[in-house]
Order: C-alpha cells, then sequence, then structure tokens
C-alpha cells in the first residue's frame, strides 16, 4: 500500500473447493487493486509479468459488491480473449454515480508466453459467494472474494 510498503496487501483464506481471499487497502480503490492482483497471483506468480501492455477499464455497476465482481470478471476476460496475463493494477476512481457505481482503472500485464509464465491454477470465474465490500472502523477497506478455479 502507498505509504505502507510492509502492509499486508492480500491474505488467501480456506475454501473447500476454490480460492478465497481478502484483499485490503486504505482506500477502496486500493483494496480493488490489490483484490486483482491476488486473484492473477492464484493462477501464477505475477512477479515474473512485465507490464509492458495497459488496458483501460471503465464499469458501471447498480452496487458495490457487483462493481468488484465485474471489475475482476472483465480483467479474466481480457486475460482470456486477448491472452494476455496482468501484474500491475490502478484505479483511477471509484465513484457513486446516479445509477450505482462506477470505476476508471488500468492494468498492465503481458501476452502469455508459456515458456515464461507457469500457471498453477485456472480462474473460471468470479463468484457471488461470500462476496463482500467493507470499511473498518479505522476508515480503511477490504474485500473478499471467492473465485471459481
Amino acid at each position: 500500500m502507498q505509504g505502507e510498503s510492509n502492509a499486508k496487501k492480500y491474505e488467501y483464506l480456506y475454501h473447500i473447493a476454490d480460492a478465497k481471499f481478502r484483499a485490503y487497502g486504505s482506500t477502496m480503490e486500493e483494496a480493488f487493486e490489490n483484490a486483482a492482483l491476488a486473484m492473477f497471483n492464484v493462477m501464477v506468480d505475477t512477479s515474473k509479468i512485465e507490464a509492458k501492455e495497459p488496458r483501460k477499464i471503465e464499469i458501471t455497476s447498480p452496487d458495490i459488491k457487483m462493481l468488484l465482481a465485474e471489475w475482476l470478471s472483465e480483467l479474466l476476460y481480457l486475460f482470456e480473449v486477448d491472452g494476455i496475463v496482468f501484474c500491475e493494477f490502478k484505479m483511477d476512481r471509484i465513484e457513486k454515480t446516479f445509477e450505482g457505481f462506477s470505476l476508471t482503472g488500468k492494468a498492465w500485464g503481458e501476452p502469455i508466453d508459456l515458456s515464461r509464465h507457469r500457471f498453477d491454477a485456472q480462474v473460471k470465474a468470479v463468484t457471488l459467494h461470500e462476496l463482500e465490500v467493507e470499511q473498518d472502523d479505522r476508515g480503511a477497506f477490504w474485500v473478499q472474494v471467492v473465485v471459481d478455479t
């Protein structure tokens, strides 16, 4: 986290069949960024990916939990369709709108190269099971996600 280099970005939680994680941030934007990092680290070691190609992402959703699910699902879609694996995420903003919520962000990565990228698991989908977006009593944010592997 910015200004807190040793603060925990995310942690994996026990789930009997799928991958479950909780991501943290001093802002909601940072929690969404760390959730994306956690999701891609389920599949591959993101430290071995170069942030060569940017993708801009804009999403609107009726509520904040669905916004999180759609953000991660869009990244998964780009991974599947464009064959790009991501390692860096930057949320420009998340804002409340008349219709619900919107976000504008970017993800950076590179084309999948099986000679360099070793995949541990495949994330098939973001689920709504146990999906959470919360703010703690100190004002920090955390999100919880279960992904189908």
